[in-house]
């Protein structure tokens, strides 16, 4: 079963990820390791995650 984008978004908020949101349903994730390389995630909280996620 896939895991939900809250799912991913708590482990990326545990490993240090910072949220900036972005337009709609798209948030971007930025760690301060790598401020060139943010993370885009797409989709509610209730939605499964994409498999490339």
């Amino acid at each position: 079963m896939p895991k939900k984008i809250r799912e991913l978004k708590r482990l990326l908020k545990r490993e240090g990820f910072v949220c900036r949101s972005a337009k709609g349903s798209h948030s971007r994730w930025y760690h301060h390791l790598l401020p060139e390389s943010p993370i885009t995630i797409a989709g509610k909280d209730g939605d499964d995650a994409k498999h490339y996620l």
